[in-house]
């Protein structure tokens, strides 16, 4: 070997044991490996961030852009609602669900297809009263093979891709990818949900968030497309009651009714005073087609308050006592109707609800970033015993009550009349600067962000519609996949999908950091001959010049590596070998890129091997060496299934 192969190998010796080791993150390591190279003159430094402007890397810098999008608009919770089947049979039910984790992972960031389906797989779970850990480890598997189907479905096959692009002039196209990866995943989802209830262990449910707010109290709207028209409050329940929601109270035009009976039937414009937990919050207003009360338009919302104000002192003690006479229903009609009568026409159900008031006199720039955050009243705080009424948060702060918070204690009062107690959490909307004006004035303290996400039907259509252009577009050719889906990302911001502030919240960073930099080291491999060497090596001692056993352990050790450090960086690692062993034994080197890209999407071993194996650890109450009795079964099925495809599509 020369010099500078022995240097290459050092380096990526201590790369990938610095990957296995696990106390440095996975981009600072590329970062110092990188440098390593340049330092050691196998990279010129007018190269060494060359990386950087490969199309793969743009690609998935543009898809996660994209996968945010769909996410934060509620489109793909959307969708996954109308597709899951309301079945009690929990094999269907479980099937139904990774079926649709893999379909969604096709198209968008896997982590982003499990992370929201995790909170309707744990309602799954305790329906059903089977450990959470059963459904969540299969909805993990499964989103992770849906994402081999496609070429943006995971970082992976962009690299892969890239690589060929590089070797032959052209990469992969959209669904190159589908023909294995299809069969692959099909076969992988149908044995996690067979096998799932004998190979997973039986554990208890870990914790599952950092924090636990216990469920909101907050007010919806039927509106005239709501699937609760002309149902009965019992049928209502019974819908309600998927969602762990459950109603406490309603409003109808001049009465509010503190124990509806469940025989009555809810009209359009019926107020609904639900309980419901944080994380399903929106999948009950997606899945209803309700709206939240709270959130109007800010000229109605101060002329409400002020309007409101006038008569806080009656409504608060009439509230109190609990009755239903014609003063209070007066008042209960004053701020409602003037809440929503006077929005503009042709506001639509999710409109409203990215809407935020704005403070009287102030003009806030329509670019704003608005979010959903969590406050904790202390005792001490100043708004204690006061209402957002009192307040009028909207006009002087130009933020949204949303819900409340109360643990031990339910009141059937309007929200924006409960007097606010030491204790409660409080769900504000608007611009992240008013929010934490309005924590640091009256003593409250911000919550961890979590994921709330309230369904905004307008731009969830258009997120979609975009996305599917794009998808399109790069499918057919007409553009390249890099460009085709930064288009996409312009037109998000054009469309105001997501606010342009926070346009790139979405990018996992660390990836992008880790992609560029490990680029130029493949290179560097290829260049100094230390692939050839590799490639060499397990070809006389391992495949014996056999082409089928060759590919076979490409795809092992992908996988392997896969197991104990990240994808990206497995497949960066592998394409230059592959791409080496292939021209060593003169065949095609598609089938061995495609084996890279298939081993390095079935991390099943363990929980660090992809970060969908990593969020199901603490919700599943697993250990560490919990995942290999599915995940071992799993690859070797990967392996069964994957060589006589590649052969089949891909032939040497």
């Amino acid at each position: 070997m020369t010099q500078d192969q022995w240097l290459i190998f050092g380096i990526l010796g201590t790369t990938i044991v610095l990957f296995l080791f696990g106390r440095w993150r996975h981009d600072l390591i590329a970062l110092l490996s990188l440098l390593a190279c340049v330092v050691a003159g196998l990279i010129p430094s007018a190269e060494a961030f060359a990386g950087f402007a490969q199309p793969a890397v743009i690609t998935v810098a543009a898809v996660l852009v994209l996968s945010h999008g769909l996410q934060k608009t509620g489109a793909v919770e959307a969708m996954a609602q109308r597709v899951l089947p309301d079945s009690k049979n929990p094999l269907i039910a479980l099937a139904a669900l990774t079926l649709v984790g893999a379909m969604l992972s096709a198209f968008m960031n896997n982590v982003g297809a499990m992370a929201l389906l995790m909170p309707i797989a744990m309602q799954h779970a305790s329906r059903q009263g089977i450990p959470p850990g059963k459904v969540l480890m299969p909805l993990a598997f499964g989103t992770i093979l849906g994402g081999m189907t496609t070429l943006i479905g995971t970082p992976p096959n962009m690299i892969v891709a890239g690589f060929r692009a590089e070797h032959t002039g052209s990469g992969f196209a959209m669904f190159d990818f589908t023909p294995v990866g299809l069969g692959v995943a099909l076969g992988g989802v149908i044995f996690a949900v067979l096998c799932s209830r004998w190979l997973v262990p039986h554990r208890e449910q870990g914790n599952a968030d950092s924090f636990d707010t216990g469920t909101y109290l907050t007010e919806v709207r039927i509106g005239d497309n709501a699937n609760l028209v002309d149902k009965t409050l019992r049928e209502a329940e019974q819908l309600l009651e998927d969602d762990d929601a459950q109603i406490v109270g309603m409003v109808r035009n001049d009465f509010r009714v503190t124990a509806p009976l469940p025989g009555r039937r809810l009209h359009v414009g019926d107020i609904l005073v639900i309980e419901a937990d944080p994380e399903s919050l929106g999948s009950t207003l997606t899945r209803l087609g309700l709206k939240l009360e709270e959130s109007v338009k800010p000229e109605e919302a101060e002329e409400a308050e002020e309007a409101e104000h006038t008569d806080d002192d009656d409504s608060k003690e009439e509230e109190d006592a609990e009755t239903t006479s014609s003063s209070d229903s007066a008042t209960d009609t004053s701020a409602s109707s003037t809440d929503i009568s006077r929005v503009r026409p042709g506001l639509n159900d999710s409109e409203s609800i990215e809407q935020t008031a704005e403070p009287k006199k102030t003009k806030r720039n329509n670019d704003d970033e608005i979010v959903i955050q969590e406050l904790v009243v202390q005792p001490n705080a100043l708004l204690l015993g006061l209402t957002a009424t009192d307040l009028q948060i909207r006009s002087r702060f130009g933020i949204n009550l949303l819900a409340i918070s109360r643990r031990g204690h339910r009141t059937v009062k309007r929200l924006r009349w409960t007097e606010l107690q030491a204790g409660d959490v409080i769900l504000m909307q608007g611009p992240p600067e008013a929010i934490a004006g309005f924590a640091m004035e009256y003593q409250c303290i911000p919550l961890a962000q979590r994921q709330i996400l309230i369904p905004n039907k307008r731009k969830a259509w258009t997120a979609l519609g975009i996305m599917l252009v794009a998808v399109a577009v790069a499918a057919t050719g007409f553009l390249p996949a890099a460009l085709a889906f930064t288009a996409g990302v312009d037109a998000f911001m054009m469309t105001r999908v997501v606010p342009v502030r926070g346009i790139y919240d979405g990018i996992d960073w660390p990836i992008i950091v880790l992609l560029g930099a490990l680029m130029p080291m493949a290179a560097a491999m290829a260049s100094t001959g230390a692939a050839d060497l590799l490639a060499q090596g397990l070809l006389n001692q391992l495949a014996q010049g056999n082409a089928i056993i060759a590919l076979t352990l490409t795809l092992i050790i992908t996988m392997t590596l896969s197991d104990f450090m990240n994808n990206a960086a497995t497949a960066a690692v592998m394409c230059p070998i592959a791409i080496s062993i292939a021209a060593q034994l003169g065949v095609d080197a598609d089938s061995f890129l495609m084996a890279v890209a298939i081993g390095a999407s079935c991390a099943f071993l363990t929980p660090i091997g992809h970060q969908n194996n990593t969020l199901i650890l603490g919700p599943g109450g697993f250990r560490f060496s919990d995942y290999w009795r599915l995940g071992l079964p799993m690859e070797i099925l990967v392996v069964l299934i994957s060589i006589p495809l590649l052969l089949l599509f891909w032939p040497l």
